[in-house]
C-alpha cells in the first residue's frame, strides 16, 4: 500500500482541481509501479489555512498563491 500526501494553502485550488491533482499523483505511480498498484494507492489532500505556511521566514497566503500562479508578484511584495 503508498500513500501519497498533498498539502496545499486552503482556497487557491477549485475542487476540480483537487480531484485532478489526486488522479495525476495516482498516475504517476501506476506508471512506475504498474497498473495494480492503482487501487492500493491511497491520496490525502489536506488544506492548510491562508497565512499558516510559510517559506523564508514569510508567511503565504491564499492570495500570494494566486499571484504566485498568475505569474504576478503579491501586493505585500510589491513594495
Amino acid at each position: 500500500m503508498l500513500l501519497i500526501q498533498v498539502k496545499l494553502i486552503e482556497g487557491v485550488f477549485t475542487a476540480l482541481q483537487t480531484q485532478e491533482i489526486i488522479e495525476r499523483f495516482t498516475d504517476a505511480i501506476v506508471e512506475i509501479e504498474g497498473e495494480n498498484m492503482r487501487p492500493h494507492t491511497w491520496c490525502v489532500v489536506e488544506e492548510v489555512a491562508s497565512g499558516e505556511w510559510g517559506i523564508g521566514g514569510q508567511t503565504l497566503t491564499t492570495d500570494d498563491a494566486k499571484a504566485l500562479a498568475r505569474g504576478s508578484v503579491a501586493a505585500d511584495d510589491a513594495t
